[in-house]
């Protein structure tokens, strides 16, 4: 039995008869229309989240089956706290804080996806994907939480599948990801500043500054002789 697989990344609950996934599915010859639905009906809880989905088609009888692959973890992340963009400059630009909690969420959807031996091990890998994100960990680096969590302090939340934090918990969160946002800005705006006023400095050409000094030897008047 011959089949054909398409692959694509949609937005979950959104998916389209557009590119790429519609002209990839003309030639299958199967019903556009029903595919889609069934991708939206099968990824809606993933909503603001790009899904890996691959549509599994049999030539002969243009039936098809939907899998629906897991969410990249930095997607996840973003989701998790509310972001339009993940830091361009993860090591010196944080755009976000989150608790143990979160990454314990995060790590628990991707935990059969990441293919590791324990629920620890698959919390290391999200606090890894925080670090490139420019996400703190607790208000961390997230290299400072992973020496925590291998040190085991936070073995207790993790063995019982911690995931809730409190209403106080997300507004100091949110505070602390406006505060970023605000540092971000003044950082740049100074950057800025610097480079313009380093613009506005006349360059000096080799040569030129010699010369400028020789001009006010010659022009400087001569000691009187006594």
């Amino acid at each position: 039995m011959s089949k054909d697989t398409i692959e694509a990344m949609v937005d979950g609950g959104k998916a389209s008869a557009g590119p790429p996934l519609g002209p990839a599915l003309g030639p299958a010859g199967v019903n556009i229309g029903k595919v889609i639905a069934t991708i939206n009906e099968k990824t809606k809880s993933f909503a603001g989240i790009k899904v890996p989905v691959k549509v599994v088609v049999d030539k002969d009888t243009k039936e098809f089956e939907i899998i629906v692959g897991s969410p990249p973890t930095s997607q996840l992340l973003k989701k998790e706290v509310n972001l339009e963009k993940l830091s361009g400059k993860a090591g010196s630009e944080p755009v976000a804080d989150v608790k143990m909690q979160q990454i314990i969420k995060v790590s628990m959807m991707k935990e059969e996806a990441m293919a590791v031996n324990s629920r620890k091990a698959a919390v290391k890998c999200t606090i890894g994907t925080c670090v490139s994100a420019g996400i703190l960990v607790e208000g961390k680096n997230g290299k400072e939480t992973m020496k925590d969590v291998e040190t085991g302090k936070y073995d207790k939340m993790i063995t019982e599948g911690k995931t809730e934090i409190s209403a106080e918990e997300m507004k100091e969160l949110e505070a602390e990801k406006k505060k970023l946002a605000e540092e971000t800005e003044a950082k740049h705006k100074q950057e800025e500043e610097a480079a313009k006023e380093a613009e506005a400095v006349p360059e000096v050409k080799e040569g030129e500054e010699e010369t400028k000094d020789e001009e006010k030897e010659e022009s400087a008047p001569e000691e009187k002789k006594e």
